[in-house]
């Protein structure tokens, strides 16, 4: 008889997950709070069917920090194949896997083919992870966009993977930044008119 992983699912288990494997790194976690209450904010921006998947996508995007994740030290990759592993849905994994412009900084890590396992997705939940982890520093507060990424390259140094990829990573985030914004304005008119 054979058994199937039915898909994990749901916000309180991506919660009850990344507690588990991030409270012993205290400002990771921290991050991930502010995250997943920033992607509940943007929620109004998108269709209902999409609002859990943006939050449940924002309590594991950063998972891949957790030793007992750990792989190829590119957390967005690490992060999403334990996911998949774990039976989490493909379209969950994918959006750890993409989170925050990830592409550009697989490629010059050589690991552009591993993430090629999981498809990037161009959609206002892609759209508003992103916002959601770019817009909250470290510490879990919330920061302009431009100041995380400022923050970022500080924290990461001039020699960075990510330094190296900023010139092609800022306008993809900045782009998801303004259709967020856009989004949020919209939301806001539509609920006061």
């Amino acid at each position: 008889m054979t058994t199937m992983v039915r898909p994990r699912v749901g916000v309180a288990a991506a919660r009850d997950l990344a507690e588990s494997l991030l409270t012993d790194l205290p400002l990771r976690w921290a991050h991930t709070v502010g995250v997943a209450l920033r992607a509940a904010d943007l929620c109004a921006t998108m269709d209902a069917a999409d609002r859990d998947r943006v939050v449940t996508a924002a309590w594991l995007h950063d998972i891949g920090y957790a030793e007992p994740v750990l792989d190829t030290g590119f957390h967005p990759l690490d992060g999403a194949r334990f996911l998949r592993r774990s039976g989490w849905t493909d379209r969950i994994s994918a959006l750890v896997a993409h989170h925050s412009g990830a592409c550009y900084v697989a490629e010059v890590r050589g690991l552009h083919h591993e993430l090629a396992e999981f498809p990037r997705e161009l959609s206002p939940v892609a759209d508003a992870l992103t916002y959601a982890d770019q817009t909250v520093g470290p510490d879990g507060t919330r920061v302009d966009v431009r100041a995380r990424m400022a923050e970022m390259l500080a924290r990461h140094g001039a020699n960075s993977d990510n330094a190296r990829v900023h010139h092609l990573r800022a306008p993809d985030i900045l782009a998801a930044a303004e259709r967020v914004e856009h989004r949020l304005r919209g939301a806001e008119q539509f609920t006061t008119a």
